[in-house]
């Protein structure tokens, strides 16, 4: 069985403290072996980090655009071959691995525009003969620290930003899908990226502990649950770090009476089950206003009892597995555990028959789910829709604000004032107005609020480059030394 090798200064190294296996969710079976990393091979790839640092950052802007060009050819050319991988690791179907790296692109080509985006600001004549001008220079070594659920996306997120600022990265993907992580490492060198720029590690929670508690490690970029995301932000803030921990979702779908039901069924059975449930921007919790939701409910039924469930290497495949037995015995537990609670299951995944030993589970709706279950306050991650009905708009917007999670959010409506208002109002860091999943595009920036966030700043976007950089502020005088003087009196404008 082949093994998943760590990428440290150009080389694939081969160094295991321990292995595991990484499987193909849709068979059940070992596919991979992995060698998991001590300290000793995280600390060489810091340290492969720390020596490339020095070149890279004296690297023209020009030369470094030239690599996110030859990157973006590439990635555009060997889609399918990525697109395959991710699929035989983290199960989703092709169609929907494919659209995770062309949303991954995105930054790729944000970051090709460094020349612009690095460019600093000056004031001429601030003071007599005074001018001041503000330069960006790269943190050093940063850290990212990747999900599986978007094996690709989410580190060219962080990557790609981090190199075009001038810094160097030790990126640790996810255990269970690390090959497109490599992948990705292979076409970066191949599009001019100097060894050493970018290096990946396998690990556990020893590789993310010796990452956060390196003196050479300026930043830690990270991507998971809530209860990690906090960790990883205070104990890499203790250390003085820069720190974005971006945590878990439980993203609402408001849908007004006056809108438009089976758009919005649509919509939510798009949004609740797409990638099987296990995106941080899947919409969890329908809410229902006023007398629609029997009729909602019902259109919703309709649409998930046609949904095909299967390898996703099938063409006709719409969702594949979840990532892991275990993920699927934890989503399975909450459709099992919803009466007891209260709730309706309208549609029951579980009782949905598959072949073979693949990770597998239908997918689930759930009606009458009452806002202190389990099913509502906590992250499923897999493909259960709970569906709650409250009587005004008010009431739904309560709900959204009062939930620990702040990620994403929407409202489906054709009033352009209460969309309006509910933009103002919603406590989420993302809101779609009539779009269930409103991921920015490149040229914004991710984030939420409340748990769903830890740290000040939202991924990649305007905000990465603020996040991978600092300020330097020159005051620049060239005067006379007939006119020199000594002056002890505080700096003037004058």
């Amino acid at each position: 069985m082949a093994r998943i090798p760590h990428v440290i200064g150009g080389e694939k190294v081969d160094a295991a403290e321990r292995i595991q296996a990484v499987y193909n969710p849709a068979t059940g079976e070992a596919q991979h072996e992995l060698g998991i990393a001590s300290a000793a091979t995280v600390e060489q790839a810091i340290a492969a980090a720390q020596a490339a640092l020095p070149m890279w950052r004296k690297t023209s802007l020009t030369k470094r655009a030239d690599v996110f060009f030859n990157l973006r050819q590439l990635l555009k050319q060997r889609t399918p071959e990525l697109a395959a991988i991710v699929t035989s690791e983290h199960g989703k179907v092709l169609s929907d691995a494919a659209g995770e790296i062309a949303r991954g692109l995105e930054n790729v080509e944000f970051a090709s525009g460094l020349l612009h985006l690095l460019k600093g600001e000056r004031d001429e004549q601030v003071s007599t003969g005074v001018d001041v001008h503000s330069i960006k220079q790269p943190v050093g070594v940063v850290a990212a620290i990747t999900p599986f659920n978007f094996p690709v996306m989410v580190p060219l997120w962080m990557i790609a930003s981090a190199i075009a600022c001038g810094n160097t990265v030790v990126l640790k993907p996810s255990e269970r899908d690390p090959s497109a992580s490599v992948f990705i490492a292979d076409l970066f060198r191949e599009a001019g990226l100097p060894d050493g720029v970018l290096n990946v590690v396998h690990g556990d929670k020893v590789a993310v502990d010796t990452l956060l508690d390196s003196r050479d490690v300026k930043a830690i970029s990270f991507v998971g649950s809530t209860p990690i995301a906090k960790y990883i932000y205070e104990r890499a803030a203790a250390n003085g770090k820069r720190v974005q921990a971006l945590g878990g979702a439980k993203n609402h779908m408001i849908v007004m009476p006056d809108a438009d039901l089976n758009m919005s069924a649509d919509a939510a059975v798009s949004a609740a089950y797409g990638s099987a449930g296990e995106r941080c921007m899947a919409v969890s919790v329908v809410v229902a206003v006023g007398d629609i939701a029997d009729e909602l409910v019902g259109k919703i039924a309709e649409r998930i009892t046609d949904l095909k469930i299967g390898d996703g290497t099938d063409p006709a495949s719409e969702m594949g597995p979840l990532i892991t037995k275990e993920a699927k015995e934890r989503v399975e537990s909450y459709v099992a555990g919803a009466a007891a609670e209260g709730a309706t299951v309208v549609v029951d995944g579980r009782e949905t028959q598959f072949d073979g030993n693949g990770f597998f589970t239908g997918v689930s709706l759930v009606d009458h789910v009452k806002t202190d279950s389990k099913m509502y306050l906590d992250e499923i991650f897999g493909p259960v829709l709970a569906v709650v009905r409250v009587a005004t708009y008010e009431e739904g917007v309560q709900l959204i604000n009062d939930h620990q999670f702040g990620n994403g959010t929407a409202i489906f409506t054709r009033d352009g004032g209460v969309a309006r208002q509910f933009e103002f109002e919603v406590e989420a860091g993302m809101v779609g107005i009539n779009v269930p999943i409103p991921v920015p595009v490149g040229s914004f920036s991710f984030g939420g609020w409340k748990d769903s966030l830890f740290g000040d700043s939202h991924i990649y976007g305007p905000e990465s480059i603020n996040f991978y950089t600092r300020s330097k502020v020159v005051t620049t005088r060239w005067p006379n030394p007939d006119q020199s003087k000594v002056d002890l009196g505080f700096p003037s404008n004058s």
